[in-house]
């Protein structure tokens, strides 16, 4: 069971998706506007937010920006009905970890929800420290432990964080995942498709290509400084290297 902030600011839809929720098995905490759901967040944890671009007074991509600096690794997924390409390229380039077109099936909204909360696989405000290493199974260096003391780089296995050389970073669902990805095949090219059939078997949208170019950017700009960066191979795909 997991709690779901819901911001809708049409009634009809905020009743009829709450319902969903709470018959498979979630709880709910629903919201007209951007105020109250800054409100809730700013109050206690939840595990996931399905958020309405088209809300009075704060919009939800202001609102999904205000989540994104205070919650980087909380899922988010946008209901809307602003389908073009932009509007989506928008949406993700702000933080959203999946976009999904108003009108929308409940088995579809579900689906999506689902692969959300198995990605996330703990409540997005919980902080732990202690993460295993993929690299050497050791544990993650607690604060303050020397960067030479730790692999040069460790993913936290329940939570979408890594350290970088003992720098911790935090990221969205769909960016460790592009991480891990590259960092199985870290020194070699890993190709556009290789990485769009992981995200596809998590049970997400396929991601266009200009989608995918965004989330590559917003990994890289949280890499800068630690050592590790992504090359783009003209054609071919990307490079995880390591310095």
């Amino acid at each position: 069971m997991a709690l779901i902030l819901l911001v809708e600011d049409d009634e009809l839809l905020r009743d009829s998706v709450s319902d969903l929720l709470e018959q498979a098995g979630h709880r709910t905490l629903a919201c007209a506007d951007g105020l109250c759901a800054q409100e809730q967040l700013s109050h206690g944890a939840v595990d996931a937010v399905l958020l309405d671009l088209g809300l009075p007074g704060i919009d939800g991509m202001s609102l999904l920006r205000w989540i994104r600096e205070r919650f980087e690794s909380l899922p988010v997924l946008i209901l809307t009905a602003r389908d073009s390409i932009d509007h989506r390229v928008e949406g993700l380039m702000a933080g959203a970890d999946d976009y999904l077109t108003k009108p929308f099936g409940n088995a579809e909204l579900s689906a999506r929800l689902q692969a959300l909360l198995r990605r996330a696989r703990l409540p997005a405000f919980e902080a732990r420290h202690g993460a295993s290493s993929v690299e050497s199974g050791t544990r993650a260096p607690p604060h303050g432990t020397a960067a030479s003391a730790a692999p040069s780089l460790q993913f936290d296995t329940e939570q979408p964080r890594v350290w970088v050389r003992g720098q911790p970073i935090l990221l969205t669902q769909r960016e460790w995942e592009l991480l891990r990805v590259l960092h199985a095949q870290l020194n070699q090219v890993v190709s556009r498709d290789n990485v769009l059939l992981v995200w596809q078997a998590e049970g997400s949208e396929p991601i266009a290509s200009n989608a995918l170019e965004v989330y590559v950017h917003r990994l890289r700009r949280k890499l800068q400084g630690t050592g590790a960066s992504i090359r783009n191979i003209r054609g071919l795909g990307y490079m995880l290297e390591l310095a």
